[in-house]
């Protein structure tokens, strides 16, 4: 969740243990942050 925050501008996200949640100010990076999500997965 952090991951994709960041690459959407947002300043993190989280931050409780049952459930993730974050977002950012420019939402047309979504492409850019599912890729690095997969990205951030693939490297796990």
């Amino acid at each position: 969740v952090r991951v994709a925050s960041a690459a959407l501008g947002g300043q993190g996200g989280g931050g409780r243990p049952d459930m993730a949640q974050a977002g950012g100010p420019d939402a047309s990076k979504a492409d850019d942050a599912i890729a690095a999500v997969r990205a951030a997965l693939e490297a796990a």
